[in-house]
């Protein structure tokens, strides 16, 4: 049976336009996929009978694209700099750096552990850089994002950066957090101004245990929405304002008007995100028509409107995952009392609301979950429902001790043990399993949208639950078949900085070779860099992880490795015990019970046709230079042989009787040391990578490229490249 049209008329105008808006932006991005959303503008209108509204899909395009196309042709005032050592001050709001002359803002790395206020900061100024792994990080597409037609871009990041001079912010900001963190412990304060400022730079330090970050556990449980100011914060703020007016009697006109009044202040008062000007504008739309007697307005109306003024004035938050997820969970959201309606009616409203509620959201934003964070929470059902009883409190009691500034001490006490509350939530339901996802493609997307289409007509009664259930299942497993029919067999150098990182798959063997680390500084690169990448690439276990020698930029990323993926087993080479890196890694491998094995030359492991195999080292005596006692591997598959050489120097190399290679994994970031003319003789690589980023050390040395010519071996760097994916036959 068919769906029934939709009756004339019932289109709200601004869903019309804001499609429009999406086409025009993606145009300016150049896009393909903005002819399809403007197609889609005009085929929407259409079917609601509604012709008129073409003209507007129209001008949205081409308001979109004027506005997208103005944000993206901004001169960066910043350019002259790049590269240089620079002393600059401005205000930090735990964010950005935002700079008076010239009027600009850039990210500080490592961010102060002072706190927002007034900074005098130097450090090397960068641009910002692409995505440089599967699944990583893209700097400067977030950059462009955070700009806006009346906002200033950032244009670059101060890396190596030192406080030179601070003074802390004042001002309502200053109060206001002077009153959610007096009298609470480092912890408790750190979450408080995550969930009422959405300032997380405190919170991102904070670990319950060593390895145990508290953003990853709330992460892992599907909670990290608390710590990104959203619409639950303005529902609960203004809920909580409007049931006290109720209770002193107050009259509609003031019951809703008075929380409108206070929405800007508060946009103001937080760090301003997609989502909380999302919640500010579409909850200032409803308490309006509440407070002049209109009633609620149409919920799609609404959130067309908001996104509208988003993305008008900020258009390329279009690409930003705040924004998505957003408006993704909120149209989503719009489903539930259908949802609730399903449930069985013996069960208290509240119940069947929050329970429709949090599997809504959870759906609404599961392909943007699971392809930007490359896991799918799933505990988020019971952990939300826990959670969202805390917050109810939290948020409000919370914002009035920020208006009370250093006189909340006494109201700190309750907030206190709410904020411990709630961090045991994450904690607890943060130690269940995640499901490992790698990156969405257009199939997958399709596959998704298939199966909402299945709910939304069962939700419709258009169609009986097992047709709907056995969509979805088929869904779930057309997206599990194309790895599974064609598995990987390749070899993935991982762009770490400078450092090492080398993933080797084969259908039923993954291996990784050192997991980066980062000299100086507190980056984690395991955590931040390589897991990330392993994700997206689809990897859910190593069977092998594989220490070469106890060096930071090799194994200090290793440990977040062992704590977040299922590992086999660890290869070392010598077990120093006066090492804290390698202490480190052995610690994490103890605490995961994964067995450690200490592998010397001729140790082999053979699958899927292809043998690795140990070449160093020999294990009869141990050098001073840690170096030179690297784990070396060779990968030999179908007659193509590629070596791994981690650092060793090039009088080592000599006696690795290596052989002839197609694919030589140059040592040391192509030291002048290693990579020497004798090994290159012996082994004559059709192909050179090297692993190198940033660096005062002069890698890759001139001579090492030179004798790379010389060979006829082309060389490929990650520096210049970013991450290398070479197939293995």
């Amino acid at each position: 049976m068919n769906a029934p049209r939709p009756r004339a008329g019932s289109l709200p105008w601004p869903v019309a336009a804001v499609v429009g808006v999406i086409g025009g932006i993606l145009l300016a991005l150049g896009q393909a996929w903005g002819v399809a959303a403007l197609l889609a503008g005009a085929g929407l209108v259409l079917w609601h009978a509604r012709p008129v509204l073409l003209a507007l899909v129209a001008l949205g395009g081409a308001a979109g694209w004027a506005s997208a196309h103005a944000v993206l042709t901004r001169p960066n005032l910043l350019t002259p700099w790049f590269g240089a050592q620079v002393t600059v001050q401005g205000d930090w709001d735990g964010q950005f750096l935002t700079l008076r002359d010239p009027p600009a803002r850039v990210t500080l790395a490592p961010k102060p552990t002072q706190g927002p206020g007034r900074l005098r900061v130097s450090g090397r100024l960068l641009a910002p850089e692409g995505r440089r792994t599967p699944g990583g990080f893209d700097q400067a597409a977030w950059f462009r994002a955070q700009g806006g037609l009346l906002s200033v871009m950032p244009g670059g990041a101060l890396v190596g950066a030192r406080v030179r001079e601070f003074q802390p912010q004042g001002g309502l900001r200053g109060w206001f957090r002077r009153g959610l963190t007096t009298g609470l412990t480092e912890r408790q304060g750190a979450l408080m101004q995550a969930i009422e400022l959405g300032d997380r730079g405190d919170i991102s330090r904070e670990q319950f245990s060593e390895g145990e970050a508290v953003r990853d556990a709330f992460a892992r449980a599907g909670l990290a929405h608390l710590m990104a100011l959203s619409g639950q914060n303005v529902a609960i703020l203004t809920g909580a304002l409007i049931l006290l007016l109720t209770r002193l009697g107050a009259a509609p006109a003031w019951r809703f008007g008075l929380p409108v009044l206070l929405l800007g202040p508060y946009l103001l008062l937080v760090q301003s995100s997609a989502s909380i000007t999302r919640a500010v504008l579409m909850g200032g739309a409803v308490l309006l028509a509440l407070a002049l007697g209109r009633g609620r307005p149409d919920p799609t109306g609404v959130i067309a409107l908001a996104a509208l003024a988003c993305l008008l004035l900020f258009p390329l938050w279009l690409t930003d995952v705040g924004f998505q997820l957003s408006f993704l969970a909120v149209l989503a959201l719009t489903q539930s009392d259908r949802v609730a309606g399903r449930l069985p009616e013996r069960w208290p409203r509240w119940l069947r609301l929050g329970l429709a509620a949090t599997l809504l959201a959870e759906a609404g934003t599961l392909p943007v979950i699971a392809g930007t964070f490359g896991q799918v929470p799933l505990v988020g059902l019971p952990a939300n429902l826990l959670a969202g009883a805390i917050m109810a409190l939290l948020v409000p009691l919370g914002f009035l001790a920020g208006l009370l500034g250093p006189l909340a001490l006494p109201l700190n006490v309750v907030n206190g043990v709410l904020a411990d509350a709630l961090l045991l939530v994450a904690r607890t339901f943060g130690q269940a399993p995640v499901l490992s996802w790698g990156q969405v493609g257009v199939g997958g997307l399709l596959a998704y949208g298939a199966a909402v289409l299945a709910g939304w007509l069962w939700l419709l009664g258009r169609v009986r639950a097992p047709a709907a259930l056995g969509t979805w299942l088929a869904c779930l497993l057309l997206t599990t078949l194309p790895g599974r029919l064609h598995p990987a067999r390749e070899v993935v150098f991982l762009d770490v900085g400078q450092g090492d990182s080398t993933l080797i798959r084969l259908p039923h063997l993954t291996v990784l070779v050192d997991a980066g680390g980062s000299v100086g500084s507190d980056y984690d690169v395991g955590a931040h860099t390589v897991v990330p990448t392993l994700r997206a690439l689809g990897v859910r276990k190593l069977d092998v992880l594989v220490a070469t020698h106890a060096d930071t930029d090799h194994i200090e990323g290793a440990a977040s490795v062992l704590r977040q993926l299922p590992v086999g087993e660890v290869w070392i080479g010598q077990r120093k015990t006066d090492d804290p890196v390698l202490t480190a890694v052995l610690l994490a491998a103890q605490e995961r019970r994964v067995p450690v094995r200490e592998v010397r030359r001729g140790d082999q492991v053979t699958s899927d046709g292809a043998s690795l195999t140990v070449l160093w080292p020999a294990g009869t005596a141990w050098s001073t230079e840690d170096n030179d006692n690297s784990v070396a591997l060779r990968l030999e598959s179908r007659g193509w042989r590629a070596a791994f050489l981690g650092d060793l120097a090039d009088l080592t190399e000599e006696r690795l009787g290596a052989g002839p290679l197609d694919l030589l994994k140059a040592a040391h970031h192509g030291s002048r040391h290693s990579t020497g003319a004798a090994l290159l003789g012996q082994t004559s690589p059709a192909d050179t990578v090297i692993s190198v980023g940033r660096n005062t050390y002069g890698h890759p040395h001139q001579d090492v490229l030179t004798r790379l010519a010389q060979v006829h071996s082309r060389a490929w760097r990650t520096d210049q490249l970013g991450t290398i994916r070479w197939p293995v036959p």
